[in-house]
């Protein structure tokens, strides 16, 4: 367990009123799927964008500002996060599906719920976020896509609110969308994304979102505490086509330990906590896990998972 920041009494005291939940020196690895990290000084649960405005508006500038989604794709380091820490929940959870096709879906909702929506109003074309855990926020900015199908495939625009609490709009040119990235400002929470969907045969949907079910099972350690794909594809040309699981099972990474972190027999572009891993194993892990990539092959893997927070003091690094 790690050891709870000894909060200043002066921080809660500066924030802002606020209509959801506002909690001070929360623990993090219960909301994060490796179910590692250290504490936030602040974690604000808003009750809906218009009091996630008011918050940001009126928050001290001085005072950090960090979005942590659905902690699917996140590290969260052993030292917590300073400042405040935004997570959307039940207030950005609603999904409206139109009469074009067209669906506004909260930033909160979960992909595979979404999918499952789209599915049942008849709509192709989301199958694909079967197979991405999270939710829609994040896989907005990071423009996820598994399965043949990316957000930008999708996407038709996004709200969101900056740090100074203003409301801004964002076209798909807007967005600015590339493999695994977005042009969505930094400091932006997006709240509302809009996709479309096309007419479609219900039963075709559903057996190829069993089909993407089946093979994310076979495939990845699913239920494992993992933050999902570690690295993204490389576009090197020196990979030849050769996505970054590969790289890692070459280089003799597949298995590889640093305690209770592993990186994953099933899967070697997964990294586990296998039991009471640290953040720090799991970063350290994966830094080695470039290296050897790195040097076997002269390409350099770009982390995929966020990894945010701050390194605590008494890491003392390791070896596998």
């Amino acid at each position: 367990m790690m050891a709870r920041r000894v909060q200043p009494p002066s921080l809660l005291d500066r924030l802002p009123p606020v209509r959801g939940k506002l909690q001070a020196d929360m623990e993090l690895a219960p909301l994060a799927w490796f179910r590692t990290g250290g504490p936030a000084d602040i974690l604000f649960e808003p009750a809906d964008a218009q009091d996630l405005m008011q918050f940001l508006a009126a928050l001290p500038g001085d005072i950090p500002v960090t979005i942590i989604g659905a902690g699917s794709n996140l590290l969260i380091r052993d030292g917590g996060i300073h400042g405040a820490v935004v997570q959307l929940g039940a207030g950005f959870s609603a999904i409206e599906i139109m009469a074009d096709g067209l669906i506004h879906a909260g930033a909160g909702v979960m992909d595979v719920k979404l999918a499952s929506a789209a599915r049942d109003a008849g709509l192709t074309g989301l199958e694909f976020l079967r197979g991405i855990p999270g939710a829609m926020g994040g896989a907005a900015r990071m423009n996820a896509g598994a399965f043949g199908g990316e957000i930008k495939d999708i996407f038709v625009g996004a709200e969101g609110i900056d740090r100074r609490g203003r409301k801004l709009e964002f076209s798909a040119a807007e967005a600015g969308f590339g493999y695994r990235r977005s042009a969505f400002p930094a400091d932006v929470i997006l709240t509302r994304i809009t996709v479309r969907g096309h007419p479609g045969d219900r039963a075709q949907i559903s057996a190829r979102m069993a089909e993407i079910a089946a093979e994310r099972s076979a495939s990845q350690p699913v239920g494992a505490r993992t933050g999902g794909s570690t690295f993204a594809n490389p576009l090197d040309p020196k990979a030849a086509g050769r996505k970054a699981w590969q790289l890692i099972d070459a280089a003799g990474c597949r298995g590889l330990r640093i305690g209770d972190a592993m990186v994953s027999e099933k899967h070697c572009n997964f990294l586990l906590n296998c039991g009471s891993a640290r953040a720090a194993d799991l970063e350290r892990l994966g830094e080695h896990v470039r290296a050897c990539v790195m040097q076997q092959f002269g390409i350099d893997l770009h982390w995929e998972i966020q990894r945010i927070g701050e390194t605590a003091p008494d890491d003392a690094g390791g070896r596998p």
